[in-house]
C-alpha cells in the first residue's frame, strides 16, 4: 500500500462547519491533489439534497478529499466517489473485524448494513461535488461521514433506530478512529493509483451493491415515485440499471440527479411504472 506521499496536504480540525468547504477552498488556492481535511466535529456537514450531517465530537470519522482529475474523463468522475466508498467499506470491515462484504453500498451514496430482519441501516454517507469538469482545471471533492465509535445513546433523537455504528456492528467493541483513517488512506492510495492508470475495480463495486436484483422504491426529483426491480449498476455512467416494465425484457439506467431517495421496497413491482404519482424519469 502506498499511503506515504499520497496526500499533498492534510489537516485535522477540532470543529469546522464543513470539511467539504475546507477542501474546496484549498483547491481554489491551487493546492495539488490529493488534499485531505479531517474534523472531530462538523456544525454544517451536508448530505445530498440539502440534508445535514452531524455527529458528536470524537465519535465519527468526518473527512473530505480534494482531487484534480485532469487524468479522468468528465463522464468517469463519479468513480472517485466509488473508490472512496470501496476503500472505506474495506477499511471499516478490517478495523471492526467484520466479515467481508458485511458493509454494502446502497446506490447512489450510502454505506449500509442489512440486519437479519431485513432492515437497512446507514453506516456512512458520501457527498461528491465537482467544479469545472471538462475544463483545464477540473476539481472534485468527496466528503464522507462514518458512524465509527458511537454508542446507541449517542445518536441524535429520531435517527437512532436507522443509523448503526461500527462499534455496534463489532458487538460493542470500541473502534479506533485513527486506525480506521490510516487503513482507509492506504486502501484509497492504491485505488487512486489504479484509477489514474485506467483501472477501476468493477467487480468489487458491483458485488457490494445492496440493490442488485431487488425491488426498490425510487423517489424522483420530478416528484414521481415508483417501485421497480433494480437489475444492477452501469459501469460506464455509474447509474442504477432498472427493469423497464413498459417493454418486454427492457431496461433503462437512472442517473443520480434523477433520484431524491431510494429504499428497498416491500410492495409489488408496478407493471406500467405508474402509481399515485408520475413515474421517475418519465
Amino acid at each position: 500500500m502506498r499511503a506515504a506521499g499520497f496526500v499533498s496536504r492534510s489537516e485535522r480540525f477540532a470543529s469546522v462547519g464543513s470539511t467539504n468547504d475546507i477542501v474546496r477552498a484549498w483547491l481554489d488556492e491551487g493546492t495539488p491533489e490529493v488534499c485531505l481535511a479531517v474534523a472531530d466535529r462538523q456544525t454544517a456537514g451536508r448530505g445530498r439534497d440539502g440534508r445535514t450531517w452531524q455527529a458528536p465530537a470524537g465519535a465519527g470519522l468526518l473527512l473530505s478529499l480534494g482531487f484534480r482529475p485532469t487524468w479522468l474523463g468528465p463522464d468517469r468522475t463519479w468513480r472517485l466517489a466509488a473508490i472512496v466508498a470501496l476503500a472505506m467499506a474495506e477499511a471499516a470491515e478490517a478495523v471492526a473485524e467484520l466479515p467481508e462484504r458485511r458493509i454494502r453500498l446502497k446506490w447512489p451514496n450510502d454505506l449500509v448494513i442489512e440486519t437479519a430482519d431485513g432492515r437497512v441501516l446507514k453506516l456512512a454517507g458520501l457527498l461528491g461535488e465537482t467544479i469545472g469538469l471538462g475544463t483545464h482545471d477540473p476539481r472534485a471533492i468527496v466528503g464522507i461521514g462514518v458512524n465509527a465509535d458511537w454508542r446507541p445513546g449517542d445518536f441524535p433523537a429520531g435517527i437512532a433506530d436507522a443509523m448503526p455504528s461500527l462499534r455496534e456492528a463489532a458487538g460493542g467493541r470500541p473502534v479506533d478512529r485513527e486506525a480506521l483513517l490510516e487503513s482507509f488512506r492506504s486502501r484509497l492510495a492504491d485505488r487512486t493509483e489504479a484509477l489514474r492508470a485506467g483501472r477501476f475495480e468493477v467487480a468489487a463495486w458491483v458485488a457490494r451493491q445492496l440493490t442488485n436484483g431487488r425491488p426498490v422504491r425510487l423517489d424522483g426529483s420530478n416528484g414521481g415515485s415508483q417501485v421497480v426491480r433494480a437489475l444492477g449498476v452501469d459501469v460506464d455512467s455509474g447509474g442504477l440499471v432498472i427493469e423497464d416494465t413498459r417493454a418486454p425484457n427492457a431496461q433503462r439506467t437512472v442517473l443520480t440527479g434523477e433520484i431524491v431517495h431510494l429504499r428497498l421496497a416491500d410492495g409489488p413491482i408496478e407493471p406500467d411504472g405508474s402509481g399515485e404519482r408520475e413515474p421517475v424519469g418519465v
